[in-house]
C-alpha cells in the first residue's frame, strides 16, 4: 500500500517536471532554428547586417541571458522543492508556518529592483544610440509611406519614384552611406520592419517617425508591415534590395529616365490612358499622374507585384489587372473586368515599361 502511494506521489512530482523539460527544450529548439536560418532573404533577427540591428540583437541576448539565468534559479529551486519536500504517507499534520522575514523580503526587493535598473539602463543606452544617431553627409534619404496596402518611396534628393521594392547602397564601414528614411502614412497605422536591418517603426498618420539603416552586405532582405492595417495586412511585404555603389547608382539613373514605349503597343498605352488607371496610377511621359496607386513608370523593373504578393510575370500580371482579388483578396485596387483583347493589349503595353 506504501509502495503503490509512493509511486503516485512520484507520479505527481514527475508530470510537471516533463512539462516543463518539454517546454524548455521546444523553445531552445525554436531559437536554434530561428538562429541557423541563413541568407539575407530571411527574415531573422538573429542574423543582424546593419547597425541598428546589431545593436537590438545584442540587447536581446542580455535580456534572453538574464531572463534565462532567472529561469534556471527558479526552475530548479521548484524542482528541488517539489521533490524534496513532497508530501508522504508517514507525515504528521501540516508544521506550523513562520511569517516574516527581513532579510528574505529585503533580498526579494532590491534583486528584481536591479535586474530590472541593468535592463532599463542598457535598452535606454541602444535606444538613444540608434534614434539620435548622427547623419553623414554621404547619407541617402527616402521618404517612405505607407499606404493599404503597399509601400511608396521616394528619394526627394535623387527625384526618383518607385514602390514596394526598396533600392539602398551597401554601406562601407570605411565609408559609411546611411540609409534615413522618413515615415509617413497614407490612411491608417503601419510599421516598417526588416528584421535584419532595423527594430520596428511606426508609420502613423499625420506624424513623422525616422530611422535609418546602414547594410553591411549587398543582396535582398525582406520584412513586412508589423501592424495591422487591415485586411491585407499579412500580404503588405517589403524588400529591400542593398546594391553595391555602382549598381545603385546605375539604379539611379534607369529610375530617372521616362518611361519606354514603342509604336507595337500604342493599344495598350491608349486603354491604358482612357481607362480609371490614370487615376490612380503614375507613368512618366504620359497624361497619367495618379498617386491613390503605386508608379508604373519602370514596373516590369521590379521582381514582384502587389506588395510583393506574387512574382511580376506576364501571367500574374494579367490576373492582377482582371481580377486583384485572386492575387490579394481585399485589395483596393479595382478589377478592370476588360475584355481579352483590351486586356492583351494592355498588359502587352504594361510589360514594356522597364
Amino acid at each position: 500500500m506504501k509502495a503503490a502511494r509512493h509511486e503516485k506521489d512520484w507520479g505527481r512530482v514527475v508530470g510537471p517536471v516533463a512539462g516543463m523539460l518539454i517546454l524548455l527544450a521546444a523553445v531552445l529548439l525554436a531559437a536554434s532554428l530561428c538562429s541557423a536560418a541563413s541568407g539575407p532573404a530571411v527574415p531573422s533577427i538573429f542574423k543582424p547586417e546593419s547597425t541598428p540591428a546589431d545593436s537590438i540583437y545584442g540587447l536581446s541576448l542580455l535580456v534572453l541571458a538574464v531572463t534565462g539565468i532567472i529561469f534556471v534559479i527558479v526552475f530548479s529551486l521548484l524542482a528541488y522543492v517539489v521533490t524534496k519536500f513532497r508530501r508522504r504517507a508517514s507525515d504528521g499534520p501540516e508544521p506550523p508556518q513562520v511569517y516574516g522575514s527581513n532579510q528574505i523580503e529585503i533580498a526579494w526587493t532590491v534583486i528584481p529592483v536591479l535586474i530590472v535598473l541593468v535592463l532599463f539602463m542598457a535598452t535606454a543606452r541602444v535606444i538613444h544610440a540608434i534614434q539620435d544617431a548622427r547623419k553623414p553627409g554621404g547619407a541617402i534619404e527616402v521618404t517612405a509611406i505607407g499606404h493599404q496596402f503597399w509601400w511608396e518611396f521616394r528619394y526627394p534628393g535623387l527625384g526618383v519614384v518607385t514602390a514596394n521594392e526598396l533600392h539602398v547602397p551597401v554601406s562601407d564601414p570605411s565609408h559609411p552611406t546611411p540609409t534615413f528614411l522618413k515615415l509617413l502614412s497614407a490612411d491608417t497605422d503601419h510599421s516598417f520592419w526588416v528584421p535584419r536591418l532595423a527594430g520596428k517603426t511606426d508609420l502613423i498618420p499625420n506624424r513623422v517617425n525616422k530611422m535609418w539603416i546602414d547594410p553591411h552586405e549587398t543582396g535582398l532582405y525582406v520584412g513586412q508591415c508589423a501592424q495591422y492595417c487591415g485586411m491585407q495586412h499579412a500580404k503588405m511585404l517589403l524588400r529591400v534590395y542593398v546594391d553595391s555603389p555602382e549598381q545603385f547608382e546605375q539604379w539611379i539613373q534607369e529610375e530617372k529616365k521616362p518611361a519606354q514605349s514603342s509604336d507595337a503597343v500604342n493599344e495598350g498605352r491608349r486603354i491604358f490612358e482612357t481607362t480609371a488607371c490614370i487615376n490612380c496610377h503614375t507613368i512618366s511621359g504620359t497624361v497619367a499622374d495618379g498617386r491613390f496607386g503605386p508608379d508604373l513608370t519602370h514596373l516590369m523593373s521590379r521582381d514582384t507585384i502587389a506588395s510583393g504578393a506574387a512574382p511580376n510575370t506576364p501571367e500574374n500580371l494579367r490576373t492582377w489587372i482582371q481580377e486583384p482579388d485572386a492575387i490579394k483578396p481585399g485589395s483596393l485596387m479595382p478589377a478592370m473586368k476588360l475584355n481579352d483583347h483590351d486586356l492583351n493589349a494592355l498588359t502587352a503595353y504594361l510589360e514594356t515599361l522597364r
